[in-house]
């Protein structure tokens, strides 16, 4: 261990997140022209299939693990690195277009034709893109703490440091570059594991990550969106206020709202809240595609 893994440990005693337990194993997967990304594959294959979209600064594993062994018992849960964050995808720029379309690319290796899109913060951007660049194959959406818009155009780091918060100002400091196989290690505290998954972001480059989340805007197409759109409202929220999260509720039709008493990280420090309430929606907004 580390250095700055005991430090994390430290921190960890301080702010409590969601206990490990057993991780999901993952593994690296192709997508054809487009890179390699890591991808973690859990529940019944003939279930119905929901995709988890992480928040910024995080990974898959990071912002869905507390929650992954409850959804599998009635789904067969993915999750992936999102370029530019964890084992994701490296490419020249950071686009949420391109994060849409490597969701869709996922699918095709996986041999999945229709699937739910479940997204946390950044990952509801990325939702919602998924289902306006791939139409037909997105049966339902959920977005969790999340809006139409994150910021305003050209806003750089702000929006990242607004949207990461905690996470990210404990790494200011420019690190190593995080292995495979530390980041595989689960022979680490919590915190320390935690922060590996945050330090394999590209941290040098969160400035052209909030330019790109400053440029999503939404709003103007929220009223086609026509699958069953379940929107988890952090009513604590002070990165995302609730009041943008409503947007999406007013914008899309038929959406439902579902309140979460919690604040931006609840995903991971609030589990115990989150958690239920997000089971709840992904399986309202499932359960409705399918009476579709």
């Amino acid at each position: 261990m580390t250095i700055i893994d005991r430090a994390a440990t430290q921190v960890s005693r301080l702010v409590r997140a969601a206990p490990r337990g057993e991780l999901p194993a993952g593994r690296m997967v192709e997508l054809p022209g487009r890179g390699e990304t890591f991808v973690t594959d859990s529940g019944d294959r003939d279930a119905p299939v929901i995709v988890l979209l992480h928040a910024v600064v995080t990974t898959g594993l990071l912002s869905w693990y507390p929650v992954i062994p409850r959804l599998a018992e009635e789904f067969r849960v993915i999750t992936m690195d999102q370029r530019w964050h964890g084992r994701g995808i490296v490419s020249e720029e950071f686009r949420l277009d391109d994060c849409a379309d490597d969701v869709a690319a996922l699918a095709d290796v996986l041999g999945i034709d229709r699937f739910a899109v479940a997204g946390f913060s950044m990952g509801g951007g990325t939702a919602q893109l998924t289902w306006r660049r791939h139409h037909d194959r997105v049966s339902a959406l959920v977005l969790a703490s999340t809006g139409s818009y994150f910021g305003r155009a050209g806003s750089g780091r702000a929006v990242v440091d607004q949207m990461a918060g905690s996470l990210l100002r404990l790494v200011r400091t420019p690190l190593r570059t995080i292995s495979a196989e530390a980041l595989d290690d689960t022979d680490i505290s919590d915190g320390a594991w935690a922060l590996r998954q945050v330090r394999s972001t590209r941290l040098s480059r969160v400035g052209e990550i909030g330019d790109e989340l400053g440029r999503f805007r939404s709003g103007e197409w929220l009223a086609e969106i026509d699958v069953p759109t379940a929107v988890c409202v952090t009513t604590r929220d002070r990165v995302v206020p609730p009041s943008r999260q409503q947007l999406l509720v007013d914008g899309i039709p038929g959406a439902r709202r579902f309140d979460v008493a919690a604040g931006h990280a609840c995903c991971v420090l609030q589990a115990d809240v989150f958690g239920p309430v997000f089971v709840q929606a992904c399986t309202w907004a499932v359960d409705s595609a399918g009476a579709v």
